[in-house]
């Protein structure tokens, strides 16, 4: 079965976990490792003949056009996440528009595709902001993929969300992160953070799981994983627990799932 491979194309200091240590307001001073780390994985994707979907966030696409055209060339799917990495719990429709609006400027004027995935930050498509995905509609997105179907995070997520891929609103299909059901419990499998933290054997198990389900895989990654060497900031045990875990074995994690899975881009898997 082809599964969808994503990665959120923002830079180590862009994450909501970070704001804790590092403001917005300090993001044009600190050191921009995303083109050399996006390049890396670029080069892992190539060597295993796989084509993935990069959300990209405007406010970096502004920094660093030539690495989104470098991506695009290289066959991969342009997507939105977003300019300026924030939470849609955050903003009302207006401001919503705004941000979607200056990312998709942003990204076209760097990339000849058309661009109709978005994700937002946080997975902050939720019950309480339902009312996005009619604004992403008017701006020409035709798939979300930022429902997380599970209920444990006090961040993000919906509990009761479908966990296969549907139809979210007349115009918006909806490509939910990968969730598998075991003894009435959610067990959230889609990457990230939760990719760091399972052993490898398990994330695989789940995603399977997916697979025997009928389901394709909906799998994420920050380039940013694959940087153990970034900054060290201080933070609160959890949060610097949540972000800095096991990052030096992400590279080789990743290379083992392209191995035992078939991925494409998002596009690909929805036929599109």
């Amino acid at each position: 079965m082809l599964n969808a491979l994503s990665f959120d194309l923002e830079e180590w200091f862009c994450g909501h976990i970070l704001e804790q240590g590092l403001g917005r307001n300090q993001w044009d001073k600190q050191e921009l490792r995303s083109v050399r780390i996006t390049r890396y994985l670029l080069k892992i994707l190539k060597r295993h003949k796989t084509k993935a979907t990069f959300f990209v966030l405007g406010w970096l696409a502004e920094r660093a056009p030539e690495l989104v055209a470098e991506i695009a060339d290289a066959g991969h799917e342009i997507a939105s996440h977003g300019y300026w990495h924030k939470s849609i719990t955050y903003m009302n429709a207006y401001e919503f528009a705004c941000d979607l609006e200056k990312s998709l400027e942003i990204t076209s004027a760097i990339t000849k595709q058309e661009i109709i995935g978005y994700r937002a930050p946080h997975f902050t498509v939720t019950k309480s902001t339902l009312w996005s995905l009619d604004i992403m509609a008017q701006y020409g997105i035709k798939y979300d993929s930022s429902v997380f179907p599970i209920g444990l995070h006090p961040d993000y997520g919906i509990a009761n969300a479908r966990l296969d891929i549907y139809k979210i609103t007349p115009n918006i299909t909806e490509v939910p992160l990968s969730t598998v059901n075991i003894l009435g419990m959610r067990i959230p499998c889609g990457g990230g953070g939760y990719f760091r933290l399972y052993p490898y054997a398990l994330t695989k198990t789940l995603l399977a799981r997916c697979n025997k389900e009928g389901r394709p895989a909906v799998f994420y990654l920050h380039p940013w994983e694959l940087d153990p060497h970034q900054p060290n900031l201080k933070l609160p045990y959890i949060s610097k627990f949540r972000h800095y875990n096991n990052l030096h074995k992400t590279s080789h994690r990743l290379n083992k799932l392209l191995e035992d899975f078939r991925f494409t881009s998002i596009k690909g898997v929805l036929g599109l």
